[in-house]
């Protein structure tokens, strides 16, 4: 459904930007009555806009012949269709066109044919070749290249976001395998504890079993508490075998928080330490005793000189470990990047006794606090909890990355909309000073008008003359020229403003060095 409205949204898409560009043909073929006009610019609109999307070479091909038109005589009129059709059809060009060769043989292609057909049927011939140039150039080039970067840059985007995926994929994995490691040192915990335990029972069974003043029901029954004890040891030892098959190896926890606290003093950490975890569980004090080494160690590679505040409080119902650390005076080891892995696999550390586990920073340092219920079951893991685990641990570099690509992608595009329209704005604000100047420095005073007369000589009125001649001047109104053989003419301004929609232009027309004729008319005359 999603696929059918959108291949409609295309076709109406399609369908407004042909009546847009049939409109235009239309008001240029209006203007100069030229039915011939009418027809090729329709053929042009219909031919480039149904061939846009499947055949972006031909749509092009056809938009670029129809610069042809140019050199084609309708009076001093250029016909501007053109120029609609190709910034039009050279922009989706680009967006969908793989290779850029293609659409390079085809302009040229179009420029040399140009050449010909200019010498042969253009009034003004290179000159009408030159304005079809410009045409080509800023009408075809200019979009081309936009709709290129554009295309160009989204590849790029979309490449970079697919690889960020994938390395945040990948980061996903390492983190998994933090917490399976964990969870292997747990079961490492677990066999060093109950193992323990299991192997006393077994010996206290046995020395009953040998032991005088039972009676057979009672030495049987320690024969088989023995029995259990060791079936239930080697049956632990096979599920802490499952439990760390794929993990890789860990170090057991060696000693209690004092002995950790006193170690890591001697490494020459500055550590002030309130310690007080008699009242926990065994696998509550592991777990603080991990959550106290864990942070301990980030301390000392990441805030070296730091002063720590260490505190384990344990009640009946639950222990509080805190470390926290000031900030380091010299600031983090040179290169000492965090994988932050001690941490994932932390949380999984806490999540599995059913306590929580907070990490950030703190007043310019780091805390790292956590909670230990004694008797909690696990907490259910879900992504809504991993994703507020990932973000209070800190953003991966991969997602770091692709937020940056993303920012960049956008900043990007709005370059590619913005820097060619303050292009065309600042071309534009010079074109319009250079005109200005032109036109005004063009100007020839009516009363020096006025005062020449024909058959005088070019070199007498040279002073009256303006620096420069009109460029712009009407296209229409102007009158036949003298019968009088190697005649040229000049154009001069006559003062009136260039917003003047009837302005008017002097024409002095020399012949042998002397003036032959003196007209003046204006846009629109008869």
């Amino acid at each position: 459904m999603r696929e059918v409205t959108k291949r409609r949204w295309r076709v109406v898409l399609d369908v407004a930007l042909g009546l847009f560009l049939a409109f235009t043909v239309l008001s240029d073929s209006v203007a100069t009555r030229s039915a011939w006009e009418l027809a090729g610019g329709l053929a042009v609109v219909v031919g480039s806009v149904a061939t846009a999307r499947r055949y972006p070479v031909v749509s092009l091909g056809i938009a670029q012949v129809g610069t042809l038109a140019v050199p084609f005589p309708y009076g001093d009129h250029v016909p501007v269709w053109t120029v609609f059709v190709l910034v039009a059809m050279s922009y989706q060009a680009a967006l969908r066109m793989e290779r850029a060769r293609p659409a390079l043989v085809i302009g040229a292609a179009v420029s040399v044919l140009g050449i010909p057909l200019s010498l042969l049927v253009a009034p003004d011939g290179l000159g009408d070749w030159a304005a079809m140039m410009a045409i080509l150039v800023f009408a075809g080039l200019s979009p081309w290249l936009l709709g290129r970067y554009i295309r160009l840059r989204g590849e790029l985007a979309r490449t970079g976001w697919r690889r960020a995926e994938e390395m945040e994929s990948r980061q996903r994995l390492v983190a998994d395998q933090a917490r399976l490691r964990e969870r292997a040192r747990i079961a490492s915990d677990m066999h060093d504890s109950l193992g323990h335990e299991l192997s006393l029972i077994a010996v206290r069974a046995a020395a009953l079993e040998v032991a005088g003043g039972l009676d057979d029901a009672q030495r049987g029954a320690a024969g088989q508490l023995r029995t259990s004890a060791a079936a239930a040891t080697e049956r632990l030892r096979e599920i802490i075998g499952v439990l760390r098959e794929d993990a890789a190896p860990v170090e057991p926890v060696q000693g209690d928080l004092g002995e950790l606290i006193a170690r890591a003093r001697a490494s020459g950490l500055l550590i002030e330490s309130t310690v007080d975890s008699a009242k926990a569980p065994p696998m509550v004090a592991r777990a603080a005793y991990r959550v106290v080494q864990e942070a301990l160690t980030n301390v000392a590679k990441h805030a070296p000189g730091a002063a720590v505040i260490v505190q384990v409080r344990s009640s009946g119902e639950l222990t509080e470990v805190s470390v926290v650390n000031a900030t380091p005076p010299a600031g983090p080891l040179p290169g000492a990047a965090s994988g932050r892995l001690g941490l994932i696999g932390l949380r999984e550390r806490v999540r599995l006794v059913g306590g929580t586990l907070r990490a950030g920073p703190r007043e310019g340092g780091f805390a790292v606090t956590a909670t230990l219920p004694h008797d909690a079951a696990p907490v259910e893991e879900t992504a809504e909890l991993r994703e507020a685990a990932d973000d209070e641990v800190g953003q991966s570099t991969s997602a770091r990355e692709l937020a940056l690509a993303r920012r960049d992608v956008r900043r990007s595009l709005i370059q590619a909309v913005t820097v060619p329209l303050a292009l065309f704005g600042v071309v534009l604000a010079v074109s319009g000073i250079v005109f200005l100047y032109q036109w005004n420095s063009s100007e020839l005073p009516s009363p020096a008008y006025e005062r020449m007369r024909i058959g005088q000589a070019r070199a007498d009125l040279a002073p009256q003359l303006p620096e420069h001649q009109r460029s712009a001047r009407p296209v229409r109104g102007e009158p036949p020229l003298p019968p009088v053989g190697g005649v040229l003419c000049e154009y001069y301004g006559t003062g009136r403003s260039w917003l003047d929609d009837n302005y008017a232009a002097y024409r002095l027309c020399f012949a042998e060095g002397k003036l032959v004729a003196k007209d003046e008319f204006a846009e629109g005359a008869s």
